[in-house]
């Protein structure tokens, strides 16, 4: 089976970031998304990428834009549509979705699984991920981590997958 899997990290209050960027530094979740997404498509808006110093190496980029006329600052494949982005990725047993807020909302309706991260805190933030409706959600497994010395915030791996 395809899945296309919704990535995200996201406060309690469903905070994802604020002027592009995390509110929050959590290594272990930036290990386990390199791990989860690594060798597979990755599929972003905009901002995701801009806000990126590099290309992830081995992933191969798909960024959602509605500008016509947009150069990324490194290499990827642009589209114009979350549709369009899926099609390029469908002969993938696995890619990824991995925001910003409007594309989550997009994906939602596409997406077979969920990987989010909750952090167990509230953030002030601009952007934010959206509700998950368990009625069309089955949590599957969950992983908690507590705070540490790396660590400021308590937080919990959490795999939703579609009913």
């Amino acid at each position: 089976m395809k899945q296309f899997i919704i990535i995200a990290a996201a406060g309690e209050n469903n905070a994802l970031g604020i002027n592009n960027d995390l509110p929050w530094h959590l290594p272990d979740d930036f290990k386990r998304f390199k791990n989860l997404t690594t060798g597979h498509k990755i599929i972003m808006g905009r901002k995701t990428l801009e806000s990126f110093a590099k290309a992830l190496p081995n992933r191969e980029h798909i960024v959602i834009t509605r500008d016509k006329d947009y150069i990324p600052k490194f290499e990827c494949t642009v589209v114009h549509s979350l549709e369009h982005a899926l099609d390029l990725a469908a002969n993938e047993d696995k890619s990824f979705i991995i925001g910003g807020g409007q594309i989550y909302e997009q994906a939602m309706e596409f997406a077979t699984d969920i990987e989010l991260t909750r952090i167990h805190s509230s953030f002030e933030a601009d952007t934010f991920f959206p509700e998950i409706d368990k009625n069309i959600w089955s949590l599957v497994k969950e992983e908690y981590h507590p705070k540490d010395g790396k660590h400021a915030y308590n937080f919990t791996y959490l795999t939703y997958r579609r009913q």
